[in-house]
């Protein structure tokens, strides 16, 4: 049987493969520290719950605009206006099953057979793949650790063809917490306009900051940059809400109106009681983020400091999201129970099975020499994992 070639050439995620393996041996009562997580650990906030049980109650369990509701469409162009000085329409809204939808809708509604997206290394697992799917061509950038792994023009310059489409960009980072800044993302913007790309710009983690930093979004910089700009968010990490599915997109019309077209025979409408909650936790109290934004930043901190002190390691020190980047490399080519460490891989497959801690290979994301642990999990998990961790190192030989 024949079956889709372009199906064969995409790659299931490796986050997503070794956060299962880690939950299916919880399940079977193994003591497992799992560094995988791509969620908070909070609980979704009592007033967000208690909206979605309100619209369960009130019957509005019923289909709604592809798009998403107007209440919701509105509330998400206030908080452009007033978090990004972005001035939106609600037909300029999308909202999607998640981020991930949103990403798919974008890329499916710009690129044509053959067409490329720039995308920088390291990379979120999915951006690949994505543009893949949707017949387009990924290019990527290897960044660099001195540029704090962003892209700087002289590495644009380098790969942008008269194929290229356009340029993603993921800021905060995830995996490696870097922020672009003002003047960094005007330089992007010129260099859009100049070669006439769109910018497919990720915002998912903007408020997960820390050290003072601000986010800045690229759309917001100017008007050309507005008008190129597909502005990716969600309330998955900054509401503690990630099995809500919410994702949204905010661009110009014509591009929305395609997005939506898309949605409309992939999955419609996200469930309706997500998008009234959703309403909620955009226009209701916004101290849960607040209190989680300090805990990450607690978390992140502690785990910093016990980095610095294991030897053979460095790391990427994150200003923004929930993760950190260890470099292991100097662990290659050392052995434990006769099995020698050659990657990435081989290292998460064998501190998983030798010490039950779960981390994911940096070569999902580009960057083989790393692996990448998330902190957020409670400072007693954390406090476990790295001793698991120093353990696994000094065992090999």
């Amino acid at each position: 049987m024949d079956l889709s070639n372009k199906a064969k050439q995409i790659n299931p995620s490796l986050t997503l493969e070794i956060t299962a393996k880690a939950k299916e041996l919880k399940e079977a009562g193994i003591d497992v520290v799992s560094f995988g997580a791509g969620e908070p650990d909070f609980n979704t906030p009592e007033n967000i719950i208690k909206a979605a049980i309100r619209a369960m109650e009130e019957g509005k369990t019923k289909y709604t605009a592809t798009s998403g509701i107007l209440d919701l469409r509105n509330a998400i162009c206030e908080k452009f206006k007033v978090d990004n000085g972005l001035l939106y329409k609600p037909n300029q809204i999308v909202v999607s099953t998640g981020a991930k939808q949103s990403l798919a809708n974008a890329f499916l509604a710009i690129l044509n057979k053959g067409d490329e997206v720039i995308i920088p290394v390291p990379y979120w697992v999915s951006y690949p793949e994505l543009v893949k799917l949707s017949d387009g061509v990924p290019i990527f950038v290897n960044t660099l650790k001195e540029n704090d792994y962003k892209y700087t023009i002289k590495d644009l310059e380098k790969v942008v063809t008269k194929k290229t489409k356009a340029i993603l960009l993921n800021s905060p980072n995830n995996p490696t917490g870097s922020i672009y800044t003002k003047e960094e993302l005007r330089e992007i913007a010129e260099f859009a306009k100049k070669y006439d790309l769109i910018i497919v710009s990720d915002e998912i983690y903007e408020k997960l900051i820390y050290d003072g930093n601000k986010h800045i979004s690229i759309a917001s910089l100017s008007e050309d940059a507005y008008k190129r700009t597909i502005v990716i968010n969600g309330l998955s990490k900054s509401y503690a809400m990630t099995g809500w599915r919410i994702g949204y997109s905010a661009c110009s019309e014509e591009m929305s109106k395609l997005m939506s077209s898309i949605q409309s025979h992939v999955t419609s409408n996200i469930n309706s009681i997500s998008q009234y909650a959703a309403v909620e936790a955009l226009t209701g109290t916004q101290e849960s983020i607040k209190i989680m934004i300090q805990e990450f930043e607690k978390r992140r901190n502690y785990m910093i400091d016990r980095l610095n002190n294991i030897e053979g390691i460095s790391y990427i020190r994150p200003s923004g999201a929930f993760y950190i980047m260890v470099c292991i490399e100097g662990f290659y080519g050392k052995n434990i129970n006769g099995n020698i460490i050659k990657s990435s891989l081989d290292f998460s497959k064998s501190i998983l099975e030798e010490e039950n801690v779960a981390v994911i290979p940096g070569i999902a994301f580009g960057l083989d020499e790393y692996i990448r642990l998330s902190y957020a999990t409670s400072i007693n998990v954390i406090e476990e994992g790295l001793n698991r961790i120093e353990n696994y190192l000094r065992k090999l030989k």
